[in-house]
C-alpha cells in the first residue's frame, strides 16, 4: 500500500502541500486499533527507538550497579537540546564513570537550545560532545560497556553493546531486523517495520502490568520519560510539551526524518508513524492529531494549537495559512 495523506498545508484558502505517510495504533494484545498507509513499510526508527537502545542498560543490571537515577534514564532516552541541565547531567554521569568527553563517540554539534547556542557563539566556544543531542544515550552505552566489556569503540556494529541493542530490538519488535545504517550520532540504527516498532511501543506501554526483568526495565524507562519530559527533549520541543500536555499519560519520542512513537500506559497502546518526506512539522502535527483523536489531549489545549491547529506565520508575524489533518486520518471526515 502507498503512503496516504496525513497532514495538509493551506495558504490563502488553497491547498499548497500534502505530507503523506504511514501510521499504526496497536494494542498490546496485538489488535490493530487503526492503521493508515502500509504498516509493513520498513523504516529506520532513528532516535524514536532510544528507549529500546536503553533497554539492555537497565535489564542487564548495569543501571542499578551504577546507581543511575530515573532522571539519568530519561536522558538516556533523549534527543536533548543541549541546555545547561542536559550537559551538566551528561558531564556528571561521565565523571561518575571515571570518563570524560573524549570517551564519547557521538561527535559534537552546536546545542539546539538557542540561549546556550548564543552564549557559546558570543564567547567563541566550540561545542563538546556532551552538547550532542544523543550524549545521554551514549553515556548509557558507556555504562553498559563498563559492565559487559568490549572495549572503547562501543558504537561499532559488532561491539557487545550494539549486539545487545540489536537483540533487544528484534525481541521487542518481534522481527529480524531488515538491515542497519549509521545514525547521526555514529551508532547503528536497526531497520524494522512500522508495525514492529508499534509492537515494541505497545510492549513498553503495557510493561507495568507484566512480571519479569524485561518488563520491569521497560516500565522504569517509561516512568523516567514521563517524570522528566524536559530531559527527553527540551523547552518548546514537541516531545516535552506534548508529554506535559497529556499530564504524563503518554511517553513520546521523535526520530529524525519524521518518525514519531508514543506509549500510552493507561490504554496499553503503542503508536508509530512515519512521514515520508521527512518533515518534522508534519510528524509533530500527526502525533498531536492522534493524541487528540484518542482522547489524551483536549483539542483546545495550547500544545495542540502550537503543533497542529495554530496559524502559520511569516517573519513579520502575519498569518499565512495553517496545517490540517487530511481527510481520513486520525478521525477526520
Amino acid at each position: 500500500m502507498a503512503a496516504v495523506p496525513m497532514v495538509e498545508v493551506w495558504r490563502g484558502g488553497l491547498l499548497e502541500g500534502v505530507h503523506t505517510g504511514h501510521a499504526i495504533v496497536l494494542h498490546a494484545d496485538g489488535d490493530v486499533i487503526a492503521a493508515w498507509g502500509d504498516p509493513a513499510t520498513v523504516i529506520f526508527p532513528r532516535s524514536s527507538c532510544k528507549m529500546i537502545q536503553a533497554l539492555p542498560l537497565v535489564e542487564s543490571g548495569a543501571a542499578g550497579a551504577a546507581g543511575l537515577t530515573d532522571a539519568q534514564l530519561a536522558l538516556a532516552c533523549a534527543s536533548h537540546s543541549g541546555a545547561a541541565v542536559h550537559t551538566r547531567m551528561a558531564r556528571d554521569w561521565l565523571a561518575g564513570l571515571g570518563l570524560g568527553d573524549d570517551d564519547l563517540r557521538c561527535g559534537a554539534h552546536m546545542p539546539l537550545d538557542q540561549t546556550v547556542r548564543d552564549q557559546m557563539i558570543r564567547a567563541g566556544e566550540a561545542p563538546c560532545q556532551v552538547h550532542n543531542n544523543c550524549s545521554g544515550k551514549h553515556c548509557g552505552f558507556l555504562t553498559l560497556a563498563g559492565r559487559i566489556g568490549g572495549g572503547p569503540e562501543y558504537v561499532e556494529p559488532g561491539h557487545p553493546v550494539q549486539a545487545a541493542v540489536r537483540a533487544a530490538t528484534e525481541e521487542v519488535t518481534g522481527e529480524t531486523v531488515a538491515g542497519w545504517g549509521i545514525d547521526g550520532c555514529s551508532a547503528p540504527n536497526f531497520a524494522v517495520t512500522l508495525h514492529g516498532l508499534a509492537r515494541a511501543m505497545a510492549g513498553f506501554a503495557s510493561a507495568s502490568g507484566r512480571g519479569g526483568t524485561r518488563a520491569a526495565a521497560m516500565a522504569r524507562l517509561v516512568r523516567a520519560m514521563t517524570a522528566y519530559p524536559h530531559l527527553v527533549a527540551g523547552e518548546g520541543r514537541a516531545c516535552t510539551e506534548l508529554m506535559r500536555a497529556t499530564g504524563g499519560r503518554a511517553a513520546l519520542k521523535t526520530g529524525a526524518e519524521a518518525v514519531y512513537v508514543a506509549m500510552l500506559p493507561e490504554r496499553e497502546i503503542g503508536i508509530a508513524l512515519k512521514v515520508m518526506d521527512g518533515a518534522s512539522r508534519a510528524s509533530e502535527a500527526a502525533i498531536t492529531g492522534l493524541l487528540v483523536w484518542l482522547g489524551l489531549l483536549d483539542p483546545g489545549h495550547p500544545a495542540v494549537g502550537r503543533f497542529l491547529t495554530g496559524p502559520q506565520r511569516n517573519w513579520r508575524g502575519l498569518v499565512t495559512g495553517n496545517l490540517r489533518l487530511a481527510s481520513g486520518f486520525a478521525g477526520q471526515p
